[in-house]
């Protein structure tokens, strides 16, 4: 078999040659996870456009189609097309997109599958860029005529790598709606009115390598490498949300000795309008973690945090500014993370505010057994750990769902999650008496941190605009996933790419 697989600057040089002048030609780019009757006649219609036929994939890490995907590596991929004939050339895509590679290989044409017939379906709506990118080197967007097949819903009938609990759920989801459903319900979410109560926390991630124990002193000496910063806490939940609603209102705390109000409103998204409450004699939070730059294991955590409760004045000054926000907002979700920026009168007045209001209480080093929930009635949707619900009920024995319905019935809870890491959630529905358990849809987890924050930002947005709870459950589990997939609050949620998930999830 002669060499079909090559760099994309491999492919530039031999297309500069003189043997190429003349050419036509052809590039189709895509997953192609599994090769398939569909994929093939895809790219047999494709050679007879032109002389050259080339073909570059998606690399592993932009592959974005659910837990698990792909299931071939880039090089298995790669060796799977070099076995057809009409194939000229191979290359991996550097990028997420194949806008950067079209303008290296200046095709005569540009071929899609006859997904692309209609390009307002295209979710990522790149193929418009892509076309652009074509057409501004005189060449064509071509879309093939093959008959329509779906890796996706191959690999999820027959090759699917989901777990037992994770076919359950979706095929159950399945059989009560389609994709379009989906992406109406999205739009629905477009226009609510939000507000986001909560502490701001840079979470600063310092990267280091392991050098060992000190010859001298019992202790581990590591090597700095590098650190980044990222906005958690509230923050993150208002860059979340940012994908999913026109506006997002924040009302948070910082601290009056630092700069941190300036670094917040250059750097959030756009469409979060922000209210700033500064906790006097108080550095705004700061929560340092030490990670082994290998394997990316966290090795100590610092706290830069005055976590005592406001004082009496700055209570009276929080709540006046709360009363501005009364029966303005159709939902209001608060993050109180036990760092002294929500009191008990504050928590009531909060209650009062709005009849849709979503609470995650969460418990951390610095406030755990310390820190409640009771001071909140009356809560639409609330978001606890499995720890932090048995804490809350002072049993370490019982049944989740034995707990999950006693707290809803003593703080009025209409929605309880509980979230169980790899083993998913439940949501107990107090109206109708109802446990939902949805599985975990992470891949690869790189870091819980934040988890819980992107779980619940979506989640009672889903539910507070009516949708129904299973699917509300899952895109509060897609976002998570998200969270966890990646260091920190480094990355917010992103609507396209869970309507991405859904869509292969569904075929």
């Amino acid at each position: 078999m002669p060499k079909k697989i090559f760099t994309l600057n491999e492919i530039q040089k031999k297309l500069q040659s003189k043997r190429f002048i003349k050419k036509k030609i052809v590039l189709c780019h895509g997953v192609f996870d599994l090769l398939h009757i569909g994929h093939i006649k895809h790219f047999q219609e494709a050679k007879k456009l032109g002389d050259i036929l080339i073909v570059t994939i998606t690399p592993d890490k932009f592959v974005k189609k659910g837990p698990n995907r792909p299931i071939f590596n880039s090089n298995l991929r790669l060796e799977a097309l070099a076995s057809l004939e009409c194939i000229d050339y191979l290359a991996i895509n550097k990028w997420e997109n194949a806008i950067e590679t079209i303008n290296i290989i200046k095709p005569n044409y540009y071929c899609k599958g006859p997904d692309y017939k209609n390009k307002k379906k295209d979710l990522t709506k790149k193929i418009y860029d892509e076309e652009k990118a074509v057409k501004s080197h005189g060449g064509k967007i071509y879309i093939t005529s093959a008959e329509k097949f779906s890796s996706g819903n191959i690999i999820n009938n027959y090759l699917s790598n989901l777990k037992d609990d994770q076919k359950r759920f979706i095929n159950d989801l399945s059989s009560e709606c389609e994709f379009d459903k989906f992406d109406k319900l999205f739009k629905k979410l477009y226009n609510k009115k939000i507000l986001i109560i909560g502490e701001a926390i840079i979470d600063e991630y310092i990267f280091c390598e392991t050098l060992g124990k000190s010859g001298k002193e019992p202790i581990l000496s590591l090597k700095k490498l590098h650190s980044e910063k990222y906005f958690g806490g509230a923050l993150a939940a208002a860059n979340h949300l940012s994908d999913f609603c026109k506006t997002i209102n924040l009302y948070t705390m910082i601290g009056d000795k630092d700069n941190y109000k300036t670094k917040i409103l250059k750097n959030l998204k756009k469409n979060i309008k922000i209210n700033f409450f500064k906790k006097t004699n108080s550095p705004t939070i700061i929560k340092t973690k030490y990670v082994d730059n290998i394997n990316k294991n966290k090795i100590l955590g610092i706290y830069e945090i005055n976590d005592e409760l406001v004082n009496n004045k700055d209570q009276i000054i929080i709540q006046d500014q709360l009363s501005k926000f009364k029966k303005k907002f159709d939902h209001i979700i608060v993050l109180d993370y036990g760092h002294g920026f929500i009191s008990e009168k504050i928590a009531r007045k909060i209650n009062r505010l709005s009849k849709s209001i979503a609470l995650n209480a969460q418990l951390n080093a610095a406030n755990l057994g310390l820190h409640t929930i009771n001071n909140y009635k009356n809560i639409e949707t609330v978001v606890i750990n499995e720890m932090e619900l048995r804490l809350e009920m002072r049993d370490r024995y019982s049944g989740i769902k034995t707990l999950l319905k006693k707290l809803s019935a003593k703080l009025n809870i209409k929605n309880l999650i509980v979230t169980r890491g790899n083993n998913g959630s439940i949501l107990y529905s107090k109206e109708d008496n109802k446990y939902i358990n949805c599985p975990a849809f992470a891949g690869k987890i790189v870091d819980k941190i934040g988890a819980g924050d992107a779980m619940i930002s979506i989640v009672s947005l889903a539910l507070s605009s009516k949708i129904n709870k299973k699917i509300a459950l899952l895109m509060g589990s897609l976002a998570a996933a998200q969270s966890v997939e990646s260091i920190g609050n480094s990355k917010k949620v992103d609507k396209t790419l869970m309507l991405k998930v859904i869509d292969n999830l569904l075929k």
